[in-house]
């Protein structure tokens, strides 16, 4: 496909939709625009952008394909500024948010003007942000959430599904309201309960000072969702009130059952519940990419030495395997502590676990 594609935001999202495109469609042009110049000219450095608009004006006026990346109370503003430009009558405007009706009724006044909005949630992350962790293939595989108002012919959500195509996602229709309630249960509900989980962590380790040590290891992985942007989540969580609000009551009403349980010491049920949940939680997909980005690490026993995390470090360099984050634990008694290695895709930890074991005899694991 030729055209001229607008992409407002150049961090990690927006710089890989990029690259996907370009790749699938080599003719096309592709223009840039980030609120931080040094984003913008990294882009067009690393060949992500072809070039740098000095304006949203600028960039949007000849284009056929605008993708709003940004977060979304600034997605609003964009939308509200795109309404009063002169753009093409055919050009076609998405996002990459993580809430959709409010920012689907902030669209109408380019719906007004005939112009196509459709909302957009590409499913996949990663632990790093900016430009330049931006990939071609970041959205492989991953489910890109596709919400057009019922107004919208399918014909332009088949035109952005061939723009689009590069990215190598599962393209899935659904409503914005729907699409709100189903990541309210899987990923927004999620980052406000281990939030909640350090906060109550945080304020016991006031009177228990070994709260923080004991934190280390476990504690942290199930809570690390609660590192994510606080700016990005006061958003979401504004966006998607009403049905936070509802699964907060719902969840009121869980734990109540769990007090009632305790109160009355009734074994059987308690064995039930943890049970239940257990056999849910193991029936999950393994293999496929969900709305929180999933975390791929290696766990590897090392002796305690001096140079060891540089020497595996440099097998992995030697392969060309890159890192997102490493850490050791020093959790056990004896010489042995535990190197914990993230990588961004299972294929990349996979080829870790491989490349540690060609070289060295430390043995490895993907679970602590």
């Amino acid at each position: 496909m030729k055209g001229r594609v607008f992409v407002i935001g150049l961090g990690l999202i927006g710089g890989s939709l990029a690259l996907s495109i370009k790749r699938q469609h080599k003719d096309c042009h592709i223009t840039g625009y980030d609120i931080n110049d040094e984003q913008g000219k990294l882009a067009k450095m690393l060949g992500v952008a072809d070039d740098i608009a000095g304006s949203i004006e600028e960039g949007a006026k000849d284009a056929d394909l605008i993708l709003i990346t940004t977060p979304v109370q600034v997605t609003e503003r964009m939308l509200e500024l795109l309404a009063e430009l002169p753009l093409k009558e055919t050009v076609l405007i998405s996002d990459a948010g993580s809430t959709k009706a409010e920012i689907v009724k902030k669209a109408q006044k380019l719906t007004d003007k005939g112009i196509a909005f459709i909302g957009g949630h590409p499913m996949a992350g990663s632990h790093k942000s900016g430009v330049s962790a931006a990939r071609e293939l970041l959205f492989e595989n991953a489910f890109y959430l596709l919400t057009p108002q019922q107004h919208i012919e399918a014909g332009k959500i088949d035109l952005l599904k061939q723009w689009l195509k590069g990215t190598k996602a599962k393209f899935i229709v659904i409503s914005p309201e729907e699409h709100d309630y189903l990541t309210g249960v899987i990923s927004h509900f999620p980052h406000i309960i281990a939030a909640s989980l350090v906060h109550q962590a945080e304020k016991t380790s006031q009177e228990q000072s070994l709260v923080t040590r004991l934190a280390a290891g476990g504690f942290r992985d199930i809570t690390r969702i609660a590192s994510s942007s606080p700016t990005m989540w006061r958003d979401i969580l504004l966006h998607n009130k009403e049905t936070l609000l509802q699964l907060l009551s719902a969840w009121q009403l869980e734990m109540e059952e769990v007090a009632a349980m305790l109160k009355e010491q009734d074994g059987e049920k308690i064995y039930q519940y943890f049970e239940k949940a257990k056999t849910f939680r193991d029936e999950l997909p393994q293999k496929q990419m969900g709305a929180i980005p999933a975390f791929y690490d290696l766990f590897v026993d090392v002796p305690d030495y001096p140079g060891v995390v540089s020497e595996i470090t440099g097998y992995l360099a030697k392969e060309e395997i890159s890192i997102t984050n490493i850490q050791i634990r020093e959790t056990r008694e004896d010489i042995i502590g535990v190197l914990v290695i993230s990588f961004q895709t299972e294929y990349d930890r996979l080829r870790a676990k491989k490349c540690i074991e060609h070289y060295t005899s430390f043995e490895t694991s993907t679970g602590p």
